[in-house]
């Protein structure tokens, strides 16, 4: 297994949600993501909360592959970084257990630099160090 520094993984793993440039943007991806890996997200509580109401017992949303996580993250950065003004950064507690890297992340107003939500990530690796699965907990 390759030896990454876990801080170093999650700045560059929150940086690639900031990228202005597509192009940028995806050779970033490449260079975390293994090529079948998969994002997991666990939605906000209003969106588990419909779901809960059309019937469905568990929600969770994810996307596989370069591809989809191109478009996951270039919808984030439209939503929140271009239109909402704001940007994420990596708290300073990233560790790493053998394969697995956990660390918190906030979102900041790139205004006032208030922060104003955050999260819980969990990375699972592969042997080359890049992201095989990653568990995304907003709110946490």
């Amino acid at each position: 297994m390759t030896e990454t520094d876990p801080q170093d993984l999650a700045n560059r793993y929150i940086a690639q949600w900031v990228v202005p440039d597509a192009a940028q943007r995806r050779a970033a991806i490449e260079q975390l993501w293994a090529e079948d890996g998969t994002h997991f997200l666990q939605p906000p509580l209003e969106i588990r909360e419909i779901a809960t109401g059309l019937g469905f017992g568990r929600s969770t949303l994810q996307a596989r592959g370069f591809d989809a996580f191109e478009a996951r993250v270039a919808r984030s950065h439209e939503e929140f970084v271009k239109e909402a003004g704001l940007t994420f950064r990596s708290r300073a507690d990233a560790v790493r257990l053998h394969d697995m890297v956990k660390f918190s992340w906030e979102t900041v107003s790139a205004g006032t630099g208030e922060v104003v939500g955050g999260g819980l990530e969990i990375l699972v690796l592969d042997e080359d160090g890049r992201i095989k699965s990653d568990y995304m907990f907003p709110g946490a």
